[in-house]
């Protein structure tokens, strides 16, 4: 057997391993398929974490996962300058990249509370994980040149690794996130090398520099009692973290596949966040909820069928029950666990008032774009309540090519509002979505309110039957008497109806917003939020 603790050198070895050199080949090999799951599985992880606290999901899977690949292309050039100890050195990485990996969204908690520069910490562990990962591959290939020759040893060293990046992806996607969350995935990864190097330890300890082994059997003890102790603090170190981002008390967190959902409480009142922005507080919900739901059920004569996109948390769809004459509701929501929220939380129960109970409520878990695409259904009352368009995964939902699609399935006196964000804190971005509807053929009227907890607020109206000149005077004279509302009526109409001066003076040069052209977000980001 060739030295394990000399340079890297081609030999021929392709005579027949003895049973004992063959096991060592199979553990090194094994333990490359473990690092290869646990490698893609912390990239998945930073790009998660990044994406939640620094927003802009495109831009920070861009970003982590280039760090790391540069990085790893960093560790693979480092490893040549190891000369000695392949073995022992690539177990020590091993137990490090533990509990970096472990501790890597404790970190960004803690960070998230206590620095504004979080994008370095981010970033840096990228980096720092990435190092470590990239001297794997070389290290594991000159330990186990010893016993294949190169062609043989390159190419199940590699599939090894490629083969656990496709169950390390498998394990992010639908155990993971759905699962375990952002509080414990990060420990799997980290028991994951750590018992790689484990058992690396006991199985080859007799190629172990006699020297290093009581010392590594020591850092082995030492790292183990991090994981445990980490492992059981990590779920009040997450709410630690969480809790310093919101001024009140973070009463429900939870990272589901597509969100980071936060409630939070002061005295008997509650807000709802998705990924650190407000979506709804029970202080003041029904001055968004109302504009968003009556104008619109009113007209049209026959409300049947009405199309609920967004919205899981069922506020929305508790205005649309007021109308006796609506038969069916379809609510579309890309989380479950939003949903679930909406139909079980005893706070988001109390404030749609077990709307999502009804029997006249149908909820489906489904991209909302896909689902129009694809249904056979048609609506007279679509209601889009969506998040604010803050990256271009969102963006998708306020594109020309998605407003064509609603206009398709809206009947021929079928009328559609979608929230819209701030007509003053990002009036471009306001413009922007009001162009795009007109753009796929409807007529549009944009309506605006001041909500306490969210500042000015806006909705377009689109139309596909009711001429743009008209919709004003319309919705003017509603008065709502037939219809129990907490604020809205015939004066609030005048209020929520009427602007002012323009405060986007470049409206001809805000562009429409598609998909192959998704400008919406770059203008939403570009607005004057700091105001606020």
């Amino acid at each position: 057997m060739a030295d394990l603790n000399s340079p890297f050198e081609e030999t021929d070895n392709s005579q027949k391993l003895d049973a004992k050199s063959a096991r060592q080949s199979y553990i090194l090999k094994l333990a490359l398929f473990a690092t290869g799951l646990a490698g893609i599985v912390a990239e998945y992880i930073l790009s998660t974490l990044a994406t939640y606290f620094l927003g802009d999901s495109v831009f920070q899977w861009t970003m982590v996962l280039s760090l790391m690949l540069f990085a790893m292309g960093l560790g693979s050039r480092i490893s040549k300058h190891i000369d000695d100890h392949l073995l022992e050195k690539f177990i020590i990485s091993e137990f490090v990249l533990s509990i970096l990996s472990a501790f890597s969204a404790s970190l960004t908690y803690i960070g998230a509370a206590h620095t504004d520069y979080l994008f370095l910490l981010i970033y840096s562990m990228s980096i720092g994980i990435g190092l470590l990962i990239g001297m794997e591959i070389p290290l594991v290939m000159r330990i186990n040149n010893s016993y294949e020759a190169l062609k043989v040893n390159i190419s199940s060293v590699m599939e090894k690794d490629y083969y656990g990046s496709l169950i390390g992806g498998l394990f992010f996607a639908f155990v993971g996130v759905p699962y375990l969350g952002l509080t414990y995935t990060p420990f799997v990864l980290g028991i994951v090398n750590f018992a790689v190097a484990a058992v690396l330890l006991y199985q080859l300890r007799e190629l172990i520099d006699k020297t290093w082994l009581n010392k590594m059997v020591v850092f082995c003890i030492l790292v183990a009692s991090i994981l445990f102790l980490g492992l059981y603090t990590a779920k009040d170190i997450i709410l630690y973290g969480e809790q310093k981002r919101y001024t009140d008390k973070v009463i429900f967190e939870k990272l589901t596949r597509y969100q980071q959902i936060v409630i939070t409480e002061w005295k008997d009142k509650h807000w709802l966040y998705l990924n650190n922005h407000q979506q709804l507080s029970t202080v003041d919900e029904w001055l968004y909820h109302e504009p968003l739901v009556h104008p619109v059920m009113n007209l049209t004569k026959t409300p049947h069928h009405v199309l609920v996109l967004g919205g899981g948390d069922g506020c929305a769809v508790r205005e649309v029950l007021k109308y006796e004459n609506v038969r069916l509701i379809t609510l579309v929501d890309l989380d479950p666990d939003m949903t679930k929220l909406g139909l079980e939380h005893p706070v988001l129960r109390e404030a749609n008032q077990d709307a999502l109970h009804d029997p006249k409520v149908k909820i489906i878990n489904q991209d909302a774009y896909s689902y129009l695409a694809k249904t056979l259904d048609y609506f007279d009352v679509m209601i889009i309540d969506f998040p604010d368009p803050q990256n271009a995964d969102l963006s998708r939902l306020y594109s020309l090519e998605f407003f064509k699609l609603c206009q398709k399935q809206l009947r021929p006196e079928g009328v559609l509002i979608t929230q819209s964000g701030s007509p003053y804190y990002a009036p471009d971005a306001f413009k922007c979505i009001q162009r795009t509807l007109n753009a796929a053929g409807f007529s549009t009227l944009p309506l605006h309110n001041q909500v306490l907890t969210m500042g000015e607020w806006g909705w377009v109206i689109g139309s596909k039957y009711i001429p743009q000149a008209q919709l004003k005077p319309i919705l003017q004279r509603m008065e709502f008497k037939n219809v129990q509302t907490r604020w809205l009526n015939n004066e609030s109409m005048q209020l929520i109806t009427s602007f002012g001066k323009d405060l986007a003076p470049r409206q001809d040069s805000v562009e429409i917003n598609t998909i192959h052209n998704p400008v919406l977000h770059t203008y939403y980001n570009k607005g004057n939020w700091a105001l606020w």
